[in-house]
């Protein structure tokens, strides 16, 4: 009997290095979709597709709700990331900026508008 396959989201998909950030902010595209303001960088090199997230201070003072959105958006894109395409990396950066805090089925909803539209090399 085969293992289950885990989808989890290593280290490696996580994009954290400060040079990698300023190459999606200076070669990435920016977008808007739903509840998300995002950027996406084509091919970066790499073949793993990376994510990074941001939840405004400005919006949300609390740290306890800053981290909710987040784990909701992370777990969203666990969950959807088989839906891109194999072979050549992309870099997301998802910047979430409504005031108030969604259910987890809409901001899914809207990850996977985003991936979709990455997915199909729409750049807008």
């Amino acid at each position: 009997m085969p293992a289950p396959v885990r989808e989890t989201l290593s280290k490696r998909e996580r994009l954290c290095a400060k040079k990698d950030i300023e190459e999606l902010f200076s070669k990435g595209r920016f977008g808007v979709s739903g509840c998300f303001k995002y950027c996406v960088r084509m091919d970066n090199g790499q073949d793993v597709h990376r994510i990074m997230i941001s939840v405004s201070k400005k919006l949300f003072r609390r740290a306890v709700r800053r981290n909710l959105l987040k784990r909701r958006i992370r777990e969203s894109y666990r969950r959807l990331k088989h839906t891109l395409p194999e072979g050549g990396g992309l870099d997301i950066l998802f910047i979430y900026n409504t005031k108030e805090i969604l259910p987890y089925s809409e901001i899914f909803g809207c990850v996977g508008n985003i991936l979709r539209k990455t997915g199909n090399g729409d750049k807008r």
